[in-house]
């Protein structure tokens, strides 16, 4: 029976503003490079995999500047194979600090809170794990999530980010239940759907644009309120 549902938090729940496709395509123009922003988002959803591959051996938060640096070269280069284009490190190096200094905020995704109402009223418990290290307090508070969320965890609070236990095992000791009565949805599939699976929490991957068509040993939605069926189901 799901008692508890728990989120990822970026490009699950909120995703930057302005757009990073918009802020790549910019990035790009200013070195000479074309690039659509369907492409991007290609590129991003390749990269964000490679970031959960690299979490996985060693959490970025405990990389030097170098490491980091060679890390971000990497992801954007992938990015732009994505968009199709096949850069050097120097270039998607260029591209990556222009695109990194942007100011960006997060805005919630117009699911959400229906997403989060629809669960509310099976009385679910609700709350989001991330690998951020920031106060997810305050900025949940700032999104307008307060009502909803019972709690949050991060990886500065749990000592490890996903797919690591610590993580996981920290929210379901917040929501006080057992693994088989929770359910993670995010978008990755190496840090959400693996993470969670591995201490045995039921996974959802998050298919906003339908990049995951052949992963078919998990539950796999293209909107947030689909889960209140998956729920329903499993309780």
């Amino acid at each position: 029976m799901i008692k508890a549902v728990f989120f990822d938090f970026y490009n699950t729940v909120v995703y930057f503003r302005p757009p990073l496709d918009e802020i790549q395509q910019a990035s790009c123009m200013e070195v000479g490079l074309g690039v659509s922003k369907s492409g991007v988002r290609k590129g991003y959803a390749m990269a964000d995999e490679f970031m959960g591959q690299e979490n996985s051996v060693k959490p970025l938060a405990e990389r030097d500047q170098e490491e980091q640096g060679k890390f971000f070269t990497e992801y954007e280069r992938i990015i732009l194979k994505g968009a199709g284009l096949d850069v050097s490190p120097r270039l998607a190096q260029q591209v990556w600090s222009i695109a990194s200094q942007v100011p960006k905020d997060f805005a919630l995704f117009d699911d959400v809170i229906p997403a989060m109402q629809l669960l509310k009223k099976q009385g679910i418990i609700l709350g989001v794990i991330s690998n951020l290290r920031e106060d997810m307090v305050d900025i949940s508070k700032g999104l307008g999530l307060e009502p909803y969320l019972d709690f949050t965890v991060t990886a500065a609070e749990a000592g490890a980010e996903k797919p690591h236990p610590p993580i996981f095992l920290a929210a379901l000791e917040r929501a006080g239940v057992s693994p088989r009565e929770a359910m993670h949805v995010g978008d990755q599939y190496q840090s959400d759907v693996e993470g969670a699976r591995a201490i045995g929490i039921s996974p959802v991957l998050l298919d906003r644009e339908g990049w995951y068509p052949h992963l078919n040993d998990c539950s796999r939605i293209a909107t947030l309120p689909e889960l209140d069926k998956l729920v329903a189901e499993g309780r």
